[in-house]
């Protein structure tokens, strides 16, 4: 690890646990996520901190993947922490895709906002699965776009559009007659219309996840992204890092959850001797560290293969699964360690239960990845014994 992402991750983590962590007692949260306000208010300090958006550098150029996986997991010490540092979903991704496709008039419009914290981004790619569109599959997409003049026309409808609510920059995706597109909207846009922000199980997200309608969206043509028809292409550019940028936060919210338990089972008496020389408790929060490290090395070698210049697509869908189902049992413990308490608001444990168990599904559930790894090994094999 290089010295510059050592430095930062260890600034981060004392910026989050100093400041950012008394913020997770603040009112100005709902079910949906923080608030804007709130937002606004610890990003500031994280200006003042030197730690906003860390990831991408004075000059533009990015960390690599292996030194932004030690410095978004400090960032993850805290629900908070991502938002603060101007490191989450969807911004993040949001920012890895313009500063790799957008031209210098689409990065001076739309990318300096966001790397400057000044805005906040919607990926609106998912539709609705009980209209039969596009999720996991992206092909089955149904919004559409047509050209008229200088401009596309868009129409469709798009679900779990996370950040939709209070965001000022939107990626829009959309099927012409030469396949997937990328459009670069401002927004609010009286043709984006949220029909409602749905209730889910996690509440980290400002906006929430919401439901929207898109009628008679009018782009101007220099404002979509790359080509026409290249969408898919583009998707997988910000997908593969995206993954993965994920497994990097909650293994640092996971890192907190099991401070947390460890804490409690050091405190806690029960039957005359303190919980976690009861083998039980004890062996849980030994497979947590298992869990942790094996974590932590998948991470740093799918980082590695996406330093080579790769997509990563396989090595991305293996450490998805890997790590979500590893964080998980790792939060699951923790809420069981800690009892009552585990499952109560007083401590972050009972919302990183919630957040990681919503991880094994949004970037894709655990299932397709397995699938798609599954295609993987057959066309190996095909391959090899041809």
């Amino acid at each position: 690890m290089t010295r510059r992402a050592e430095e930062i991750a260890a600034k981060i983590e004392t910026f989050i646990r100093d400041v950012i962590v008394p913020y997770e007692g603040d009112d100005r949260r709902d079910r949906h996520g923080p608030s804007d306000t709130l937002v606004a208010d610890m990003r500031e300090k994280a200006r003042a901190a030197g730690v906003l958006t860390p990831h991408i550098l004075a000059d533009g150029s990015h960390l690599t993947q292996r030194e932004t996986a030690i410095v978004l997991q400090k960032t993850g010490l805290s629900p908070l922490g991502p938002l603060a540092c101007n490191t989450q979903a969807p911004d993040e991704g949001n920012m890895y895709l313009l500063g790799k496709v957008g031209t210098a008039e689409q990065k001076a419009r739309f990318l300096d906002p966001l790397v400057k914290g000044e805005a906040r981004s919607a990926f609106f790619m998912t539709e609705p699965a009980e209209e039969g569109g596009a999720g996991s599959d992206p092909s089955m997409m149904q919004t559409t776009c047509r050209l008229d003049g200088n401009h596309w026309v868009i129409n469709g409808r798009k679900k779990f559009i996370t950040g939709a609510e209070g965001a000022r920059v939107g990626i829009v995706m959309a099927r012409s007659d030469d396949g997937a597109c990328m459009f670069l909207v401002d927004l609010p846009d009286p043709a984006i219309r949220t029909v409602r922000v749905i209730d889910t199980i996690d509440s980290s997200m400002p906006g929430g996840h919401a439901l929207i309608d898109i009628v008679d969206l009018r782009v101007p043509a220099d404002q979509m992204l790359g080509a026409s028809g290249e969408g898919f292409q583009y998707a997988q550019i910000r997908l593969s890092p995206a993954r993965l940028s994920h497994c990097m936060r909650w293994t640092g919210l996971a890192t907190r959850a099991h401070e947390i338990a460890v804490d409690y089972a050091n405190r806690r008496m029960a039957f005359g001797k303190p919980l976690i020389d009861h083998e039980g408790v004890g062996f849980m929060l030994a497979e947590n560290l298992i869990d942790l490290k094996q974590a932590e090395l998948m991470i740093d070698w799918c980082a590695g293969i996406l330093d080579t210049g790769s997509l990563g697509t396989a090595e991305s869908s293996m450490a998805k699964v890997a790590v979500s189902d590893a964080l998980f049992r790792i939060v699951d413990r923790c809420v069981q360690v800690m009892g009552g308490n585990g499952v109560s608001q007083d401590t972050i444990v009972e919302q990183a239960f919630r957040e990681i168990r919503a991880f094994r599904i949004y970037d894709g559930p655990t299932e397709v990845h397995k699938w798609s790894l599954a295609k993987k090994i057959r066309r190996d094999w095909k391959t090899a014994t041809a």
